[in-house]
């Protein structure tokens, strides 16, 4: 549960730094650029300890599947509340796509 928590607090950093100067697209592209790397900074802080720790309960494709899962979730919660676009069904039907993978991943064979 730790791995996971932590891969989510990196990834609400990591959102920000990458889609949060969508909005101010007027601010200097250097300016952005600076302000991303240093909020990047926290999201390897959480990111590095989630996979060292997790590392061992998970195996390195299953961390990675972990992630990928929860910057989805915590993109769309992002992009729908921060840049006020649309979920569409679409989305929804890739998100099944994604679910899948994750079964085959995780499944014991």
């Amino acid at each position: 549960m730790q791995t996971i928590i932590l891969l989510t607090i990196s990834n609400i950093f990591m959102t920000i730094a990458w889609y949060g100067h969508l909005k101010y697209r007027s601010a200097p592209l250097w300016i952005v650029i600076l302000i991303s790397w240093g909020i990047a900074f926290f999201e390897y802080c959480f990111q590095v300890p989630a996979n060292r720790w997790g590392y061992g309960q998970f195996s390195a494709a299953q961390l990675k599947t972990i992630q990928e899962v929860i910057t989805l979730v915590v993109f769309c919660v992002f992009s729908i509340i921060y840049l006020k676009e649309d979920f569409k069904w679409n989305y929804a039907v890739g998100f099944i796509f994604i679910i899948a993978a994750v079964f085959f991943i995780f499944k014991k064979w």
